[in-house]
């Protein structure tokens, strides 16, 4: 019996839940790159923990112990290998498809609550006790909010470490330390090196940025498996809004470059597409590199970079219906919000016009509404999304719309700012579905849409959407509500990918695209 077993018998029995440990050594025996960052492996004899695909040397069985996390490796004692950089893989994808408190108390670790607010911040968020979180993370996860968030402070270190030439004691408050004798011990431990070494080992290999705020911060942001990169710019191309988002380059080598709110300032990111290494290229313009964990974290989530292609792909490609599409577009990704609000704002707008019409309106929303970009204009990104106390006093007059729809968006800002409803990472998204239909004007289909995207629940359906309906058809399928339900129980718990798959085969067809009732 391993120590894991003995030690952390709870934590074991959620690893169980994902995979065995017999499975986990075969997998790291073959160096299996599809589940880096669902386990890790630490080896009792190195004092180092790896993910399962490290080039290293394969190490005995016997001296193997899993963990379900990062944290909880290095609270055991076991350092990051340098080899292989375990701080750096995708997600767990199990974290975004989990509602319960542990899947969102994880998500909001990961946009950098605690770092902002304390384990006292993060548990009022969730509503519930400090004590019942810290208990319930370290049974299923093997570490509780401090720990994970510490891993994650020292993730965002190294990146600025090595990928800039910003004072070491910057790097330790940007990170989120509290201290920069708390920021060397973590380092230390971590990584069983000092932060100045750290970066010398990173500047040897490439020259770093020099050290201003206002320089990119290049990161590589991993996914596992396939990755349909040119489906997610697809998308994100047909409903770029002007002033916030844009797509230079042309299908293939495309760069999507947006602005972002962030909690302490203001920022932009682009990303490009080039697809098939295993990674996105992405840089990163931050106003105070505090938001530097937020901003990564909301991208990954725009891009769905943490899913699990393969177990999307195992159900969707055995459906009869779906099979040839999941077969000729592996990878597809169901694309979040890098800022839930706006979202909110995009699917009340979008209701029963055309994407082109909305995304027209929404610039109007924006030029008349939005906050100017801090340093000026960013060749065609200029503005932040309006704030949402910014919109709640809106009169909206610009965008020729029904007085009810502008009610509709009032009502929704509103709720938002006044925190009456929640779109962050770690909303209960059953409890926020009933807020939003208790809001005038809202109804299934934007509820959904906000639920996909905005809380990133990957089981959405929308019967009712005129592309889901004419994607079944040519699927050879009744696009009827109900017989489209009927047959989408068949997808559980994957049905927002379904839906994606469904849009492409519309968009195929030339038709105008539509995604409202």
């Amino acid at each position: 019996m391993s120590d894991f077993r003995q030690s952390r018998p709870s934590v074991q029995r959620r690893l169980e839940d994902v995979i065995d440990e017999e499975t986990g050594y075969q997998a790291v025996r073959s160096r299996d790159a599809r589940f880096d960052g669902v386990f890790f492996t630490a080896v009792k004899t190195t004092r180092i923990y790896c993910r399962p695909s490290c080039p290293a040397v394969t190490p005995k069985r016997q001296n193997v112990t899993f963990y379900p996390t990062a944290a909880a490796a290095q609270g055991a004692g076991y350092r990051a290998c340098r080899r292989c950089r375990p701080d750096a893989v995708p997600g767990s994808p199990e974290w975004d498809a989990r509602a319960d408190l542990v899947g969102r108390a994880m998500r909001l670790i990961r946009d950098g609550v605690v770092d902002r607010d304390g384990v006292a911040g993060l548990a009022k968020r969730l509503g519930y006790s400090e004590r019942q979180v810290n208990r319930q993370l370290t049974a299923e996860v093997g570490a509780g909010p401090v720990a994970l968030a510490r891993a994650q402070r020292a993730q965002a270190a190294r990146v600025l470490l090595q990928t800039t030439q910003l004072p070491v004691t910057q790097v330790a408050f940007a990170a989120g330390f509290a201290s920069v004798r708390q920021f060397n011990d973590s380092i230390r431990e971590i990584y069983g090196r000092t932060p100045t070494e750290l970066r010398q080992d990173a500047h040897s290999r490439r020259a770093a940025a020099p050290a201003s705020h206002a320089t990119a911060v290049p990161l590589r942001l991993a996914y596992r498996g396939a990755y349909e990169a040119g489906g997610v710019f697809d998308f994100l191309a047909r409903r770029v809004i002007p002033g916030i988002e844009e797509i230079t380059g042309t299908p293939g080598a495309r760069t999507y470059r947006r602005t972002l709110r962030l909690p302490y300032g203001a920022g932009t990111a682009e990303i490009d597409e080039a697809p098939g290494r295993g990674w996105l290229d992405c840089r990163l313009r931050l106003s105070d590199l505090r938001d530097l964990t937020t901003a990564v974290q909301r991208i990954r989530h725009l891009f769905d970079l943490d899913a699990d292609p393969d177990a999307v792909g195992q159900l969707l490609g055995t459906d009869p219906v779906l099979a040839p599409a999941v077969a000729a577009r592996p990878g597809v990704r169901s694309p979040g919000a890098a800022d839930p609000f706006e979202l909110g704002i995009r699917a009340v707008i979008g209701q029963q016009i055309t994407v082109a019409g909305a995304r027209t309106m929404l610039g109007t929303l924006v030029a008349a509404y939005g906050d100017r970009l801090p340093g000026g204009a960013d060749s065609g990104l200029t503005h932040l999304f309006p704030a949402a106390d910014r919109l709640a006093a809106a009169g909206f007059t610009e965008l020729g719309m029904p007085d009810s729809r502008r009610r509709t968006l009032r009502a929704l800002a509103e709720a938002v700012a006044s925190g009456a409803l929640r779109l962050d990472p770690g909303a209960d998204r059953d409890e926020t579905t009933t807020r939003l239909l208790d809001l005038p004007g809202i109804g299934p289909w934007t509820t959904g849409y906000i639920r996909m995207r905005a809380l990133g629940d990957p089981d959405v359906f929308l019967p009712t959407d005129v592309g889901v309906r004419r994607g079944l058809a040519v699927l050879g399928v009744d696009g009827a509500p109900r017989t489209a339900s009927a047959v989408a129980e068949a997808w559980r718990p994957w049905r927002s990918y379904a839906l994606h798959h469904l849009w492409a085969a519309d968009h195929e067809t030339g038709k105008p695209n539509g995604s409202t009732p």
